[in-house]
Order: C-alpha cells, then structure tokens, then sequence
C-alpha cells in the first residue's frame, strides 16, 4: 500500500485526496495546507495527519509519495524538497511559474538520484483522448494533419484565483497545450488571439477567451478554443484529423437520452458541468499510473520535460496575444 501525501487543501487537493483514499493501492496518510484549518479539515475526512509547514511533511518517515497541488510559484521548490527527502512527485500544472524556473528545476533533477516526479496533465489518462492516441500511433488515422480542441469551462474562477494562476494560458489552455503536443509533437510555431469578454475579470488584466494556432514540427495544426465561461457546460471536444480517417471525442451528458416533442427535436441535457465530472476516469487513471511507475518501475508520463515544454507554448502563446505576433519556438 502506497502511503501517499497531498499538499494544498484547496479544490485541487480534494479532488487528489479522495482519489486517493478510494485507491486500493493507496493510503492516504498526511495533507498539508499553511491556511487556516484547511489541512485539518481535509485531514479528518479520511483519518490522515495534518501538516502546514511542506518540510515537516518532507521529513516524515510515513509518507512514500507526494501529490502536489499548491499554489504556482510553490510548486518547483516542493518539488525538490519532495524528491531530496526521496518522496516520489505528481506535481499539478503548470510544473513552474516561469519557463527559467521550470528549466531550472529539470537540470536541477538531473544532478541526484530520486523517485519518479510525474506532472499532472490527467487528459492523457482519459479513455476518449487515450484512445485517439492509440488509433494514431498505430496509424489508422494516417498522417495526422490537424487536431481541433475547444476547451470551455462552465463557469469563470473568482477573481482571486486568477490573480495567483499564472493566467488564462499557463493555468487553462496549458492543458490543451499538452493535449496537443501528445498527438502533433514538437511545436515550433504560436499564434494566440487574445479576447476579454467577461466584465467581472475585466480588472485582472487576464484575457478570459483566446483562440490559439499552433504549428508542429512535422507540419501538423493544431487549433484551440478556450472560454472560462460556457453556459452550456464544461464543453471539451476533439479532433484529431489525418490522412485517412478521424477520430472525433464529443461533450459527455449525464444520460445519452434524447427527447423530441412537438416543439424540439434531438433535445439533450447540458454538458457536464465541472471539470472532476468529466475527467473523474482520467484523475483515477493518472493516480495508477502514478502509483505503477513508483512499485513496478514503470516510465513516468507526463514527465517534467512534458511540463517544460507545454509552459514554454504557453509562455509564446501570452507573447503572442500580446504583441499581435507569431512567436517561433526553433530558434
């Protein structure tokens, strides 16, 4: 039984603290938060030890793995206080506040033997993406030309939370980021398109729309819609065009019913409306594969490189929106 750790007691650290405590391969033995009676709060849902200094945590003989899912700008040093204590790491995107910070802690890794250190991209775990993959490698899409992803959340975070996020690129579209490099590879080429459309976020100096264009080294496209309100749902689609076929993910529903009366036809239900619904398969997954590699050494996905490379696209990409320009990423 993996002894497992969460630190941050906010939305993210729930959702990673009961993923964990329903694991039959997990137990989940501390939960650190320095807010209030957050760690404890959290804590005694499941019976486990509360902490709210990381390096207490860190030095804790009953803990094998950390899960974290803090704020940003603590997530490189927990990282290294972690894996120097020998904790192996799932580390919530994005992996660094900066791309000379997430740089600095991959050369940093390299310098000392530690357990895996796993990066929180959980789409590559959900069944539908997984899938797409799978047809893909085995090339029964073809050459793949384009990918499409619109990613729409139900409803905008407060205010608050975005001030802290890194932005509508690093915190949101860097998901999709990474969702596009898992099927296009490198990317070389960025084009963001910015857009303000919500008046509530109109003072944190965020965009709370965009539209991103993104090149790949081996001339496939990717396109990405992004809205941090959808009153329809959490709306995530797919795309993934090739040569010689497709393989399309729609919305999920909570029932696949369709209703036709004598003033609609094909009426369904709304999207899911939160993001743990529709990804609930997919944090579940990331928390196997996260456990498999630390028993049965298997490879770590997505490693830290991962989250270097999606945070230099998201880096480009609030250049890009910015300034009006294409950034290029191959020198």
């Amino acid at each position: 039984m993996l002894r497992v750790a969460v630190i941050g007691a906010g939305r993210i650290g729930k959702i990673h603290a009961s993923a964990v405590a329903s694991h039959p391969q997990a137990d989940l033995v501390a939960v650190c938060d320095p807010i209030g009676t957050a760690a404890e709060d959290l804590a005694a849902l499941h019976g486990a030890k509360a902490y709210k200094d990381a390096d207490d945590l860190f030095a804790d003989p009953d803990v094998d793995a950390v899960i974290i899912g803090s704020p940003t700008p603590l997530h490189a040093p927990q990282v290294l206080g972690a894996t120097r204590a020998g904790k192996a790491v799932l580390v919530e995107k994005p992996v660094a506040s900066d791309v000379e910070s997430a740089r600095a802690l991959e050369a940093e890794l390299e310098t000392f033997e530690h357990p895996p250190v796993m990066v929180g991209f959980q789409r590559r775990y959900d069944p539908s993406i997984r899938r797409a993959k799978e047809l893909a490698d085995a090339g029964e899409l073809g050459t793949i030309e384009q990918v499409t992803i619109v990613s729409r959340d139900s409803a905008p975070p407060p205010a608050s939370y975005i001030a802290v996020s890194g932005g509508i690129f690093k915190d949101m579209t860097i998901h999709d980021f990474d969702e596009a490099r898992f099927f296009i590879g490198d990317i070389v080429e960025v084009s963001a398109f910015g857009q303000n459309v919500l008046p509530e976020l109109a003072e944190t100096g965020d965009f709370d729309a965009a539209v991103v264009v993104l090149r790949g080294k081996n001339g496939a496209v990717a396109s990405i819609t992004n809205n941090r309100r959808c009153v329809t749902g959490y709306d995530q689609r797919l795309e993934v065009h090739g040569s010689t076929g497709s393989a399309i993910m729609d919305n999920w529903r909570p029932t696949t019913l369709s209703v036709n009366t004598k003033d609609a036809s094909g009426t369904q239900q709304p999207y899911l409306d939160f993001f743990l619904e529709r990804y609930a398969d997919a944090y579940r997954n990331e928390l196997t594969a996260f456990i498999d590699a630390i028993n049965n050494g298997t490879e770590v996905t997505p490693t830290v490189a991962d989250g270097v490379a999606a945070l230099v696209v998201a880096q480009a990409a609030g250049e890009s929106a910015h300034s009006g320009r294409t950034v290029r990423l191959d020198g």
